[in-house]
């Protein structure tokens, strides 16, 4: 079973420029510096991706907003058209580079499809439907945990007063994070090209659903990357701070937050259950790391051994 929609490509086409807003398209072909507007709606959206499949295309970049963009992106997937989505800093910083401190709607089409034409972003085809619908439940558990979290850090401060409303509200983050959690197993149970790294991944002492859950929708890229990279997409891999004489300590940064995120709790559990972990750990600890250094460490040599796991499609072996 394919995980994605046949892409057409061609590396002499357009590029075109797409600025997304919640009612409008402004739309631009870089080539023929070509303007024109389109709503965003259903029926719009379909005429306008018949419009441009007449075109020999490159590209079609379009700015991620957030969700204003689903409708379009999935239908120019549907249709095989080479869609990009990039992220809005990428093209402001281009924009500023390239001196254009102006924006409007009709500029920011421009913008974006001359940013396409010079930077050529990568076309890669949209993943299949049951895998966007099993993202968006990971990030809809993402956005619960949150508000959980919220919620008891507002409790431990609350007076009688609103205390049974935090309780309340609690419980009804718990029974939604519930079902996510089941829609997440069965949406899981339907993307057969996921169920071998499944498998893999859930062999390993301390790596539950949560962490596999995420890694399998946030790292499609697993198995496929070296140790470096693996570590830098999980925002694991520590970056120097130096200047002239003066040495920085290293820190780690960027990455894919949620990855790192679930990967700490993760942790947490693998040192106290999983062997090898916990012995690297108290290795570290013994030499003097801090504590959450030995952690990030930890973190990043199980990223480590996960990415080979699945490159060479093994089970965790304890030895």
């Amino acid at each position: 079973m394919s995980t994605m929609n046949q892409v057409y490509s061609d590396p002499q086409g357009k590029n075109v420029g797409i600025d997304v807003g919640k009612s409008q398209l402004d739309i631009h072909i870089h080539e023929q510096d070509n303007h024109w507007s389109s709503g965003n709606n259903a029926a719009d959206i379909k005429a306008l991706v018949s419009r441009l499949a007449r075109y020999k295309l490159a590209r079609i970049v379009v700015e991620a907003t957030g969700g204003y963009e689903r409708d379009l992106v999935e239908a120019c997937a549907e249709k095989g058209l080479p869609v990009v989505i990039v992220q809005p800093r990428q093209v402001r910083g281009f924009a500023r580079i390239r001196g254009v401190m102006a924006k409007t709607d009709k500029l920011d089409a421009r913008v974006i499809a001359e940013f396409g034409a010079m930077m050529k972003p990568d076309v890669r085809p949209l993943s299949s439907k049951n895998i966007r619908a099993f993202r968006e439940l990971l990030a809809r558990k993402r956005q619960l945990n949150e508000a959980r979290t919220q919620e008891l850090n507002r409790q431990q401060k609350a007076t009688k007063v609103v205390a049974r409303s935090h309780t309340a509200m609690i419980k009804l983050l718990d029974k939604e994070i519930a079902w996510v959690n089941d829609k997440l197993t069965q949406a899981m149970s339907e993307i057969e090209e996921w169920q071998a790294t499944y498998e893999l991944l859930s062999t390993v002492p301390g790596i539950g659903d949560g962490v596999a859950f995420t890694l399998l929708g946030e790292l499609p890229e697993l198995g496929s990357l070296t140790s470096r990279e693996v570590g830098a997409l999980c925002g694991l891999a520590p970056f120097n701070k130096d200047s002239g004489t003066m040495k920085g300590k290293r820190r780690i940064k960027g990455g894919r937050a949620p990855i790192r995120t679930v990967l700490y709790m993760a942790m947490l559990s693998a040192i106290q259950h999983n062997p090898v972990m916990r012995s690297f750990y108290l290795r570290l600890v013994a030499q003097g790391k801090h504590k959450k250094v030995a952690i990030t460490a930890c973190m990043r040599k199980m990223m480590t051994i996960l990415n080979a796991m699945v490159r060479d499609q093994r089970p965790w072996q304890m030895a």
